[in-house]
């Protein structure tokens, strides 16, 4: 029968992934009018339907479907999802962005590394493990999931109805093994002043020279503490202001100033400790100044993921990468936030996985072919390993 890995046909696997690019799927919640996921849905469902499994679109958002296939194992093997997103950014400045473009080794498209070769890499591995006629232990998940580049609403929705012994979101990392990632704290700054005629200031306080106040306290926090903190894997946490707005007109004093910010976190911070910290800033400076007086509140949050190279999902996903590729993965950490956070956070162990690319959120998107097939044969080897895998 030969090792299930030499099922992937490549030539096929890179027509999918053309077929996958040329659907427009630029999630509506970033870009209104934008045209989300179902088109794409339709074609993934198809797919699986047609290996056998058993296929569920199920609604997240109007007109926005999760695919879940369910191939069934024999219920004494270890379960497994394989999860990616369908949805991308925009295209504003691409040129052509769903006519997939072969150059060399790269095929470039909006998508193509973020993340429709992840899940070209999924189906046909899926194929290879289908047409090998092996029966799975265990249950095999497969969820195309919708808005991951926005709040996630996707992978929420499926970790409500679907468990697992374990998961690969099949994102971007060079054939190397993705075992943590930043969280971030999405925050509001809002500080008060007191309206009055430009030339009465006895009269008026500036609500956005006290915010100046704050902004120097915060850069000095990221450059001074921060920078104090480190992961092996990410590095240190960050923060950094995003928009700041304030006034009404020239010849008035503002009442009120209002700044967001972002604040990267990395494993072992939270949300409370993140707020703990700018509430101390602010309290700090009403102390000094009097007529300093403002508020802090969380807009949204997603948490800092890591998982031990000691899981099964971990070292069994190594021990296929070495099988197929005959190279040992390195250990990685992703600087940008992940589903697979989500994931671990309902209970599943979860490890990030997939091809490797350049260019995402990019006007020159692409990934790599060779890294596109080889990602798939290693899946197709770590799932039979995987679900056929029976703890003691």
């Amino acid at each position: 029968m030969g090792a299930v890995f030499s099922r992937i046909d490549s030539s096929e696997l890179v027509a999918t992934l053309k077929e996958l690019i040329k659907i427009d799927s630029v999630n509506p919640l970033l870009v209104p009018g934008g045209a989300g996921e179902a088109k794409v849905a339709v074609f993934i469902a198809d797919f699986l339907e047609n290996l056998g499994l058993e296929v569920d679109l199920c609604e997240v958002e109007r007109g926005r479907p999760n695919v879940v296939g369910v191939l069934r194992g024999q219920d004494s093997g270890s379960s497994l999802i394989l999860n990616g997103h369908m949805d991308t950014v925009g295209i504003e400045g691409m040129v052509d962005p769903f006519n997939p473009r072969v150059e060399g080794n790269r095929i470039y498209g909006r998508g193509s590394a973020d993340m429709k070769g992840g899940l070209a890499s999924i189906l046909h591995a899926v194929k290879a493990v289908v047409d090998s006629e092996v029966d799975l232990r265990g249950d095999l998940i497969v969820a195309s999931v919708v808005d991951e580049e926005y709040t996630s609403l996707g992978t929420e929705k499926l970790m409500e109805s679907f468990k697992a012994d374990g998961a690969v979101v099949c994102e971007s990392t060079g054939l190397d093994i993705g075992i943590a990632h930043k969280g971030f704290v999405w925050l509001e700054v809002e500080t008060f002043g007191k309206a009055a005629h430009g030339s009465r200031p006895k009269k008026g306080v500036d609500a956005i020279a006290k915010m100046g106040k704050f902004l120097v306290e915060l850069e000095d926090f990221g450059s001074k503490v921060l920078s104090e903190r480190s992961h092996s894997l990410l590095g240190s946490p960050s923060v950094h202001s995003s928009i700041i707005e304030g006034g009404r007109e020239l010849s008035t004093y503002p009442d009120q100033c209002k700044l967001k910010l972002e604040r990267r976190t990395i494993p072992g911070e939270d949300t409370r400790q993140v707020e703990s910290e700018f509430l101390s800033i602010l309290e700090r400076l009403s102390t000094k100044d009097s007529k300093f007086n403002a508020d802090l509140r969380t807009i949204f949050a997603r948490g800092p993921f890591t998982v031990s190279a000691e899981e099964n999902v971990v070292r069994l996903l190594k021990e296929a990468v070495i099988t197929v590729l005959g190279t040992e993965p390195q250990y990685i950490g992703s600087y940008g936030w992940l589903d697979s956070e989500i994931i671990q956070n309902a209970g599943v162990p979860t490890v990030i996985f997939g091809p490797g690319g350049e260019g995402m959120h990019g006007i020159k998107e692409y990934v790599s072919v060779d890294q596109v097939v080889k990602s798939s044969m290693v899946l197709s080897q770590f799932i039979l390993d995987f679900c056929n895998y029976v703890p003691s």
